[in-house]
């Protein structure tokens, strides 16, 4: 006979954290939300500690270099996406590595042949101003001029205008070579009052550039997350196909840690990708695994090595794995129940394997809600695909804007990696939906606010730390009625803007 849960499987949305008693210290500006990337011994510290609690999900339509810079600036960890080639992959991951050190490569180039159209469609698709014009059009190609916004003006100009026509040629531009130090840069930029730098070799070929803005950047940014060498830190997905090949690549490209995308984490596939890494690295790669929902589950990847586990199964907000194949659980029951066995194993061997709770996550108080719960950190998948740095287009539709979103389990991703179980290279039915999201802007202020919201929800209930949230939390399970009690009712709302009369 099939074995039963006695508990209804739950999610965020039918919970509410209970007050408790908040000092005179308990304030928004005191509260530090540093938590646990890996997994650390009792009286050791984390390899990895980020400054928030957010990851973002391993998804084509998250996930590139620019929201992994975007994300470590503000002390989270991005993993870019392991669903494209080995090579295509690595290269976003050194991209993403070498931008703290203040030499960015040029993700906008064009030739002088180009046309202004061209120019304004980078912009389009990149928001960067800067656009390098190089013999090849490449990023390291030979350096012939640049062009900004300065250099143009749309309403007097026609789009079909060659690029050599406006550009400002090499001749009048101000370079360095590429044994320029980053202060030096610095230095060079503030006395010629420029607003980027590009550094040439001695072939002439574009390396870099160097903003003034990343300087000026910095200060703004008390958070950022850097390894030891200043980089930001960086994270990047891998299958449990070709580990073999694609381990070393992201390592060489600089990754910090790694993580199993799959839809299910409870496998022998799993434990093999895990064992190819430590028999070969050790514990100095860092690897986290999921994703699980139950103590089994977590037990099995803790034994297997997982530096952290990930926690959902069926609750992201374009994931049908549930509707198609009859899996899952609701998010916050399985969060609580693998949080147990965490603490569990922690008691039994004295080592911390931070839990991740992935999907499930519709408004900003549910982030709160999965870290009382235990999570030490999330996933974000929609959150972070609404975000100017999402690598995905913005779409105007009915005069709103969107940006797209699709799930690793549809077909458009073509990611059968992810929901591998031994079969064929392809996949057999679509686990997840293509849509578009609400746009919403830059992700820094948008991380603002829902980290705002979750110290001000932390201080009514006295915690001034994660781990102390957890300890203090006291939860309660909402009735449907309580549910539509907790929203505007009973009123006519105002429209959004409408004056007061």
């Amino acid at each position: 006979m099939a074995y039963y849960f006695n508990e209804v499987s739950h999610t965020f949305n039918e919970y509410l954290l209970v007050p408790g008693y908040s000092s005179s210290e308990c304030i928004p500006a005191n509260v530090s939300l540093k938590t646990p990337l890996v997994k650390f011994k009792k009286g050791e510290e984390s390899a990895i500690t980020m400054n928030i609690p957010m990851t973002s999900a391993i998804m084509q339509s998250v996930s590139g270099d620019r929201l992994a810079v975007a994300l470590a600036k503000e002390g989270g960890v991005s993993f870019i996406y392991g669903s494209q080639s080995i090579e295509d992959e690595a290269a976003m991951v050194a991209r993403a590595k070498s931008y703290k050190a203040g030499f960015v490569v040029s993700a906008s180039n064009v030739t002088p042949e180009s046309s202004l159209k061209d120019v304004l469609a980078l912009k389009e698709i990149n928001g960067f101003s800067t656009v390098a014009v190089t013999d090849d059009g490449s990023a390291n190609g030979k350096l012939l001029g640049i062009v900004t916004s300065r250099d143009y003006r749309v309403s007097r100009m026609s789009e079909d205008v060659k690029v050599k026509e406006f550009m400002t040629p090499l001749e009048k531009l101000i370079t360095a070579d590429d044994s320029t130090t980053l202060k030096q840069a610095n230095d060079i930029i503030w006395d010629h009052k420029l607003n980027s730098l590009p550094i040439v070799d001695k072939n002439g070929n574009l390396k870099y550039f160097v903003f003034r803005k990343d300087y000026e950047e910095h200060k703004s940014h008390p958070n950022e997350l850097l390894d030891s060498e200043k980089r930001y830190v960086v994270g990047a997905g891998i299958n449990t196909r070709d580990y073999a090949e694609r381990v070393p690549a992201l390592l060489e490209a600089g990754a910090d840690v790694l993580c199993i995308d799959s839809s299910e984490g409870f496998s022998e596939w799993q434990s093999r990708t895990i064992a190819f890494i430590r028999e070969k690295y050790g514990d100095s790669v860092k690897v986290g695994a999921g994703n699980v929902v139950d103590r089994d589950g977590f037990m099995f990847l803790a034994e297997a090595g997982a530096d952290f586990i990930k926690v959902g199964i069926g609750g992201g907000s374009i994931c049908i794995t549930r509707e198609t194949k009859g899996i899952g659980r609701g998010q916050a029951t399985a969060l609580i129940d693998v949080c147990k066995a965490r603490d569990e194993y922690f008691e039994k061997t004295g080592v911390y394997i931070p839990v991740c709770s992935d999907g499930g996550i519709v408004h900003d108080h549910h982030i709160t809600l999965a870290l009382a719960m235990g999570a030490d950190f999330m996933m974000l998948g929609r959150y972070f695909a609404r975000f100017d740095e999402s690598p995905t287009n913005k779409i105007a539709i009915g005069g709103n804007y969107y940006k797209e979103y699709w799930g690793e389990g549809s077909n458009r991703a073509r990611n059968w990696q992810r929901y591998d179980l031994g079969g064929d290279k392809k996949l057999s039915f679509e686990e997840g939906v293509d849509s578009y999201v609400p746009y919403a802007g830059r992700l820094k202020d948008n991380v603002a606010i829902s980290l705002a919201k979750v110290k001000s929800t932390m201080c009514n209930c006295g915690a001034l730390t994660i781990p102390e949230l957890q300890q203090k939390a006291k939860l309660t399970l909402v009735s449907a009625t309580s549910i539509v009690e907790g929203g505007a009712h009973d009123v006519i709302q105002k429209e959004a803007g409408s004056p007061i009369k």
